[in-house]
């Protein structure tokens, strides 16, 4: 049932009936409000009189500051009324829902008992955290800040580099429980129509309780979720965000996360930062290489070393094998046992010291490391070689600048110790085989997780795993390009 709430400001109703249905629907709903609010400290009812009548003003004070409520709403009450009715915006009584949702959003209602009408004003002010640089994307050269838990100061951030009216952002809300807050930005004239549909229409399809980060909602609109490699780019920096959105991309921001997804990305972009297009091409270039080939070595180091020692000895140096036979002869356990119990030990170290105090953290993980690799090899649970293999392979995990595919990497190497162990080095090429295979067949957002190398597109190998100089990086890469029309 619609009630014509403009008529009702002005006292002109259209008739007793509809007013009478008026009154009875405002006072009910406040009382709904009010024992759905019981037990909720933080939400407030003050009932302020006014040239108008009472009005009951109802906010949550750890929503919204004193001084924005005193700005805001109880001043403009007593002095300037009109003020009031000209910011604020009117709220269906019926819809008990919205109402909920907006109180709980920052916003403050105001509820006028002579013309039973409900306004609310946007009145959120709860303390946020300052813009400060990023502790998990740090660069030496380049800009410092990075975004923070604030969608609008977030949006602000992007904005404030890219000053073009061509840049849009899309807000809507997800979360069948809980909504929350998201937003969509591309460029309108370069992004890619197809991908831009197909976002929203992934969007659109979630039935999800709620999002406290934006890494849930990245799972549920991958292409694969079953895959261990993830499909999309999160970053905390806004300036790799104006790069990709200048490139033609879709950016996703929720409020209450820092990082935002770029959309769609490649498996070579996992190991590229914004810093490679602030340094010299050579560097970016070593360093680029040094990545991406680090993931292949952290995959097969271990692995080849129980092949080696349990099927294939042959494909050692003379010398090298007998170092190995020598630090393996008071071993109890085979290579895939000894391989293993030192990774889960390695693993039970990273987790330990990442979960305590940085401090602590940092002395369990060296002291730890040290005390029972040494203990270890003393003991003959493990060679001494092995320690200085498994100590390098957990190194180059951590090189790609992505931690999602780090983790990855490390899920993917148990997949080539198990295939090396039960087959040797014929394992390792079924592992491989099955790796390269399924990252072909990956996509990201329906286009190629491979590219540039599938489809091939020439100006795309300028900035893959070898960056040319920066004069020759002008065209859009080709998993962006915009479709002919």
């Amino acid at each position: 049932m619609k009630y014509k709430l403009v008529r009702s400001m002005l006292g002109h109703p259209n008739n007793t009936a509809d007013q009478n249905m008026t009154n009875t629907l405002g006072d009910a709903s406040i009382k709904k409000l009010k024992e759905v609010a019981n037990h909720v400290d933080d939400v407030l009812f003050k009932n302020i009189p006014t040239i108008e009548g009472v009005v009951t003003v109802i906010y949550s004070t750890s929503l919204v500051e004193k001084m924005t409520m005193q700005s805001m709403v109880f001043i403009p009450l007593a002095n300037y009324i009109n003020q009031i009715h000209q910011i604020g915006e009117p709220i269906k009584l019926a819809n008990m829902k919205k109402i909920i949702n907006t109180l709980n959003s920052g916003q403050t209602l105001l509820y006028f008992h002579e013309t039973k009408t409900l306004l609310h004003i946007d009145t959120f002010s709860a303390p946020g955290r300052a813009i400060t640089n990023t502790e998990t994307e740090s660069t030496v050269i380049g800009p410092q800040d990075a975004f923070t838990e604030s969608l609008e100061t977030n949006i602000s951030l992007i904005r404030r580099r890219i000053k073009n009216p061509q840049l849009k952002n899309e807000n809507r809300t997800i979360g069948t429980e809980v909504a929350v807050k998201i937003t969509i930005m591309y460029m309108e004239d370069i992004v890619n129509k197809d991908y831009l549909n197909r976002l929203k229409k992934r969007l659109n399809e979630i039935h999800f309780p709620t999002f406290i980060d934006i890494s849930e909602l990245k799972q549920l609109i991958e292409d694969n979720p079953y895959s261990p490699f993830p499909q999309y780019y999160m970053t905390v920096r806004p300036d790799k965000i104006d790069h990709s959105l200048l490139d033609g991309r879709i950016i996703v921001l929720m409020d209450n996360s820092q990082a935002a997804i770029v959309c769609p990305s490649t498996f070579f972009e996992m190991f590229t930062t914004v810093e490679d297009y602030y340094n010299r091409w050579t560097t970016a270039s070593l360093l680029r290489t040094l990545r991406f080939f680090g993931f292949f070595l952290t995959i097969i180091i271990t692995p080849t070393y129980i092949s080696a020692m349990t099927f294939h000895p042959e494909v050692l140096p003379y010398d090298l094998l007998v170092n190995l036979q020598k630090s393996r002869s008071k071993v109890p356990f085979s290579p895939l046992f000894e391989v293993l119990f030192i990774e889960l030990i390695i693993e039970v170290l990273r987790e330990a010291g990442s979960r305590l105090p940085t401090k602590v953290g940092q002395t369990i993980g060296i002291v730890g490391g040290i005390v029972i690799g040494t203990a270890a090899v003393q003991a003959g649970l493990f060679s001494n070689i092995l320690i200085v293999l498994v100590a390098t392979s957990a190194l180059l995990s951590f090189l790609p600048p992505i931690f999602l595919m780090s983790n990855a990497s490390r899920f993917v190497r148990y997949i080539f110790i198990l295939s090396a162990g039960l087959l040797g080095l014929f394992g390792q090429m079924l592992a491989f085989a099955w790796l390269i295979a399924h990252l072909l067949r990956l996509q990201s957002l329906g286009t190629s997780y491979m590219a540039p190398v599938i489809p091939r597109k020439a100006t795309d190998l300028m900035d893959s795993v070898i960056r040319f100089p920066i004069a020759f990086l002008k065209s859009k890469s080709g998993i962006s390009k915009a479709q002919k029309k």
